[in-house]
């Protein structure tokens, strides 16, 4: 048994709501659309942007932000001709942000509160969340979280915007390590009694295991939240 489980949030932990990304793309196709690109134009917009910046993240540590990504959609659907500097980009987040509050993201699996649950029941175990973040700050997931009732469960959370690097950045997990031993004082935990658990081989597997620590693919492959139990 480990005395800390760090996880992972996004598809990990949670996944979209189909219905959030298609009603943002409605209204990226309405609102910053003047050459009238199709609403399939649009969306191919999002999906090059979030894959670019995935990319780019985890080869070089650091973290673009949500507002920047949203700049770089509005500038993928007009071929790099929108006036970028008349974009409120307050009022676009806020709006984001409310749309997804409606469009709420969902339980990765119907047994995560039961797991988490059995986790922080059968043992003397701290929780945590290291994430990477995208389109949705982590000022916004923490609300989600609450929403969700998922923050009771963990000892603090960790986001890559806020701390400007990204998995796999051995920083950011070293972080998390500094953190885990914070917050069970007096007592002592070392690497080898912390897991990392997570859906990504690079961002999550890969950089847990630079960093010293055990890790848990899970979702990606065959392999559930559930396996958690049997370790």
């Amino acid at each position: 048994m480990y005395q800390h489980y760090s996880f992972d949030l996004w598809l990990t932990l949670i996944k979209s709501n189909p219905y959030f990304k298609i009603e943002r793309t409605k209204i990226f196709h309405r609102d910053f659309n003047p050459g009238g690109k199709s609403i399939d134009d649009v969306a191919r917009a999002f999906r090059q942007v979030d894959l670019m910046c995935n990319a780019v993240n985890e080869r070089t540590g650091k973290n673009i932000d949500a507002d920047e990504m949203y700049l770089m959609v509005i500038g993928a659907i007009n071929d790099n001709q929108y006036p970028l500097a008349d974009v409120n980009i307050d009022k676009l987040y806020a709006d984001m942000e409310t749309l997804l509050f409606y469009y709420l993201p969902v339980l990765y699996s119907p047994v995560t509160i039961e797991v988490l649950q059995h986790l922080k029941q059968k043992g003397d175990c701290s929780l945590s969340i290291l994430s990477n973040t995208g389109f949705i700050k982590g000022q916004t997931l923490r609300k989600v979280m609450v929403k969700l009732g998922l923050d009771t469960f963990f000892n603090f959370q960790i986001y890559s915007d806020e701390e400007g690097m990204s998995k796999p950045n051995g920083d950011l997990f070293k972080l998390m390590v500094q953190k885990v031993k914070e917050c069970n004082k007096p007592k002592q935990i070392d690497r080898s009694g912390i897991i990392h658990i997570g859906d990504n081989p690079a961002a999550d597997i890969a950089g847990a295991k630079d960093a010293g620590l055990d890790s848990l693919l899970i979702n990606s492959n065959n392999l559930s939240i559930l396996t958690l139990l049997s370790l």
